[in-house]
């Protein structure tokens, strides 16, 4: 059989082999095959020849067994930073020094990665020192000095603790005898001075930082619609709204906050271990480069809202002539690769006290509610949000102009340097991964593999971030002083400013056909109000009723309409409704007992439901007792749920609230 030179062999670069055990701990084993020397026949043994391009020639290649630590005990994960193998497994320093914290504290590392100081030296003997000045080191020595640079350099907020910052201490001091003269120390020495300016600083800003926002003065907080008008009618305004600017500069200036913001975020922090503790009590001051994008989202929310709504005189051509700049303001966004703002405009523009204006929806141009359908595709959450994902993904990969991008969302030819991505996707990825994989496994090991994973989204928000920062925007004063000054309203003001508006009679076929999410605390009322008989509170099938909307990292139950168009309204980072909220961390009794409780049914009676979702072909999914309702419903068919009876507590066919 003829060879043909240079032909290479299609096989697998990587193949996995099983797992293995040493000491205690557990190794993902893997076959990597890799390409050697090009060598013809006539080659020497010592394998010095060139490679030759002639016929005769024939490839070798060459297989290597590959370990990766799967699951260990903390000391031998400490261990394996510095006697482990990088070139085979060279994701496992960067994987622990992102993730360390979800297990173990930064002290403890250190305590368990430093070694001790070496004991003094008698009278009159020196320290014999290299050619580069520092001390002879140790093999071992040299590798914990290098976790220390890449620690140091990745995550420098690991070490901040003030007002002594003693985890800083012990690397200075470490670092003082093993490498005086290294980068290494004089990155420690710099860390600390900034950590002393940033707090200095801050020390003379905290007088400002008590005065609030300039607008929040502005906030109203009507007890009802009347209320809100006699409030709107004293506010006085000073310089020109939002609106009053361009759409180029009112998306530049979101870009340019969300850029900023976003570079912000420590990826640790949005780690699902973290993130899903933020609700907890004695946590507010958990992830706060995290709360910093959620506050600035449900900002842009407030903004598009107090527009929209903030002014109950207005007709509806005019109303609609503010929808149509939020939707223009939209679209630049997208142009400018800015996600977050993008869907936070659409969030208050899919919220139901904008959706319900019908009539000013149907003074909206056919041009623009087809930008604003196209545009609610990209955050379709179907197939765990696969559009978004696929979008993001181009944009990544895209450096320079595009011919044609075929999902939705098309852009213009020239495109920005710059990205900000919607971060709730990553966290919502985050809590699941959390979720799904235990922290532990038998034996008390720690779940390394979990951890891997998670680094593979953390560096895929790291790499964003280099992106993001690539944007060459300038700050414009008047329009940042109008963003800040906006009236804002929250959803249960802008209800009720929005049945004044239109009253919930009013109806005009040309409203924009987009299905809005319904919280699944709304429809467990919904199922139990007709089994009962009565409707507390209103119907919850009008459409014109609030509803509530989900935190990120907490996955969307969206309920699908009869006629469902394309796309669906996301989920408002951080924004709480009239209803319960509905998080990652519940379970079933407390999803039961907070819909019976809505109904004024005694908590005794909880104990006694339980919760089933409604799947095609007249067929239920029971829910067990113990589990989290957001991972045991199934995702594939619409979010409908109701609530019955236990079989041994059936004793009457109504249920009693004494």
């Amino acid at each position: 059989m003829d060879r043909t030179a240079g032909k290479e062999l299609a096989l697998a670069p990587l193949q996995d082999w099983g797992e293995e055990t040493e000491d205690g701990a557990v190794y993902s084993v893997s076959l990597r095959r890799q390409l050697s020397q090009r060598l013809s026949p006539g080659a020497g043994p010592g394998g010095s020849q060139a490679p030759s391009p002639a016929a005769d020639a024939f490839l070798h290649y060459r297989t290597s067994k590959v370990r990766a630590l799967r699951a260990a005990r903390l000391e031998q994960l400490v261990r394996e930073l510095v006697s482990g193998d990088h070139e085979q497994d060279p994701g496992f320093v960067p994987a622990f020094l992102a993730t360390h914290r979800a297990f173990v504290s930064t002290a403890r590392v250190l305590g368990l990665l430093l070694p001790p100081p070496p004991p003094p030296l008698p009278p009159g003997i020196e320290i014999k020192k290299t050619e580069g000045g520092g001390l002879r080191v140790n093999k071992n020595l040299r590798a914990v000095v290098s976790v220390l640079g890449s620690w140091l350099r990745d995550h420098p907020q690991d070490f901040r603790d003030p007002p002594a910052h003693s985890d800083l201490g012990s690397v200075r001091t470490f670092l003082g005898w093993a490498a005086p003269a290294g980068p290494e120390a004089q990155e420690a020495e710099k860390l600390l001075g900034d950590f002393l300016e940033a707090e200095r600083k801050q020390e003379e800003e905290q007088p400002e930082a008590w005065a609030g926002p300039p607008g929040a003065t502005q906030t109203p907080r009507p007890d009802s619609p009347e209320g809100c008008s006699e409030e709107e009618e004293g506010l006085v305004r000073e310089g020109p709204e939002l609106l009053d600017f361009g759409v180029d500069e009112v998306a530049e200036q979101l870009t340019l906050l969300d850029a900023e913001l976003f570079s912000r975020v420590r990826p640790c922090e949005c780690l699902g271990s973290v993130w899903s503790q933020r609700d907890r009590p004695g946590a507010t001051s958990a992830a706060p480069t995290v709360r910093a994008t959620v506050t600035q989202f449900n900002m842009v929310i407030g903004c598009v809202l107090g527009s929209v709504l903030g002014e109950q005189g207005l007709a509806a051509p005019q109303r609609a002539q503010r929808l149509e700049k939020w939707i223009r303001v939209a679209q630049r966004c997208r142009e400018l690769r800015n996600f977050s703002s993008l869907r936070a405009i659409l969030s208050a523009l899919q919220s139901n006290p904008i959706y319900r204006l019908k009539r000013s929806w149907g003074a909206v141009s056919r041009e623009r509610l087809s930008t604003f359908r196209k545009l609610s595709q990209i955050f379709s959450d179907e197939n765990n949000h696969l559009s978004s994902r696929e979008i993001l993904s181009q944009e990544e990969a895209t450096e320079g102009p595009q011919e044609e991008d075929t999902l939705p969302g098309s852009l213009p030819p020239k495109l920005p340097p710059g990205l900000v991505p919607y971060l709730g996707t990553f966290l919502t990825d985050l809590v699941m991964l959390d979720t799904a994989l235990p922290d532990m496994l038998e034996g008390d090991l720690i779940n390394f593999e979990k951890r891997r994973k998670e680094w593979e989204i953390l560096a895929h928000i790291q790499q964003l971030q280099k992106r993001c920062r690539s944007y060459c925007l300038s700050p414009r004063a008047p329009v940042l002083a109008a963003l800040r000054t906006q009236r804002q309203l929250s959803e249960e003001q802008s209800y009720r400013v929005s049945r004044v508006i239109e009253p919930p009679a009013a109806s005009c076929p040309s409203s924009p056909r987009i299905r809005r999410r319904i919280s699944l605390t709304k429809r467990l009322s919904a199922k139990l109000s007709r089994e009962r008989g009565s409707s507390p509170g209103g119907s919850p099938g009008d459409p014109s009723s609030p509803t509530s909307s989900l935190s990120p990292g907490s996955p969307p139950s969206s309920p699908r309409t009869r006629d469902p168009p394309p796309g669906s309204p996301p989920a408002s980072p951080g924004s709480q409704g009239p209803s319960t909220k509905l998080t990652s961390q519940d379970k079933a009794p407390s999803v039961v007992q907070r819909a019976l409780e809505k109904h004024n049914v005694a908590q005794p009676w909880a104990r006694d439901y339980q919760l089933f979702q409604v799947l095609p072909g007249d067929r239920e999914l029971l829910i067990p007792d113990n589990a989290n309702v957001f991972y045991a419903m199934s995702p594939a068919i619409p979010g409908d749920f109701v609530l019955r009876r236990k079989e041994r507590a059936r004793l009457t066919t109504t249920v009693s609230s004494t």
